[in-house]
């Protein structure tokens, strides 16, 4: 038997509950984990309360994160003891996922965990950065670099838009950071942001095109913000879309695209071929530090879980949230 955060629904009653599992109801996989951290994302965060419909099957064991030991393997593509990772896959949502002691999982899904990262460094880092990374790297793959100009990211406080200060900063960009709390200008700031704007900004219906202010942009929110986001960005801008924090819609026009040539990039963190997530994960060893995970991070327990998922939503947590398995 093992601890796990487990989700279901009987009777249109949905529940999410600390409980214990048996091992021999772990689902189909090539390979037994023991998870030593995971993580609580927003989409866990939707998950556990059952305000979305993240869940596809019930019963289900939430977390989309997950770091630990390899305990069995079958296929041969790790051995005993290894330390391995997984980010998306559709843990979570369709398979068991990291908010346990225990998973089953697809080698296929796995990557090691790069030799420079402990494992709490891993999931601080999370589906979060690795999401910053991958939008990174899209808008330099078409051509974006420190001297096109100013870098929006959009959602700025949440754990997307604190790695892509932080890479950003890193890599020398000037950063445009909008948030809805403005209060916390200080901490976006010390993260690596040049300029805050108010999310309100971009939030509301606005004109098809609007006056060129950023060469590029990393939006996690959606619906009337990304609209906006592309009728701001300077010819040739790229956006790079990978949230819908505000909405799944896209009220925007063709504006934007035929008459400045911008690229709407979309980013699919979840079922992206591994070897761009390898790649992904090295360029995170080398560009983020302690300091950093330590500044945006809180840890909680596997029993703090569901609380604390609430508080995500609402808007109450700054950051990452790592959970010690």
């Amino acid at each position: 038997m093992f601890k796990a955060i487990l989700i279901n629904k009987q009777d249109e009653q949905y529940t999410a509950n600390l409980t214990r599992v048996d091992e021999k109801d772990l689902p189909e996989g090539d390979v037994l984990v023991q998870v030593s951290y995971s993580t609580l994302n927003y989409k866990d965060a939707l998950a556990i309360t059952g305000k979305s419909p993240v869940v596809h099957s019930f019963p289900m064991i939430a977390g989309i994160d997950l770091v630990g030991t390899v305990l069995e393997c079958s296929s041969g593509q790790f051995a005993v003891g290894d330390q391995v990772l997984l980010n998306g896959w559709g843990v979570g949502e369709k398979h068991w996922g990291g908010l346990a002691e225990k998973a089953r999982l697809q080698s296929d899904w796995l990557i090691p965990l790069p030799s420079v990262l402990t494992a709490k460094q891993a999931m601080s880092i999370g589906t979060a950065g690795y999401t910053a990374m991958l939008c990174v790297n899209a808008l330099e793959q078409q051509g974006i670099t420190p001297e096109n100009g100013k870098i929006l990211v959009t959602g700025a406080n949440g754990g997307v838009g604190s790695f892509a200060i932080a890479i950003l900063a890193k890599l020398g960009y000037h950063i445009i950071a909008s948030t809805g709390r403005i209060a916390e200008s200080d901490y976006l700031i010390s993260s690596g942001a040049a300029e805050i704007i108010d999310r309100t900004e971009l939030s509301e219906k606005g004109k098809p095109l609007m006056k060129e202010c950023w060469a590029a942009a990393i939006d996690s929110v959606g619906s009337y913000t990304l609209a906006n986001v592309c009728a701001y960005t300077q010819y040739g801008g790229v956006v790079a879309a990978c949230g819908l924090a505000q909405g799944l819609d896209f009220p925007a026009t063709v504006a934007p695209f035929i008459l400045r040539g911008i690229t709407l990039k979309g980013i699919d963190s979840v079922m992206c071929p591994k070897s761009q997530r390898v790649q992904a994960w090295q360029r995170l060893s080398e560009i983020i530090n302690d300091e950093l995970l330590t500044k945006i991070t809180q840890e909680i327990a596997l029993d703090e879980v569901i609380p604390t998922a609430s508080k995500l939503l609402n808007g109450e947590v700054r950051g990452r949230v790592v959970v010690k398995i």
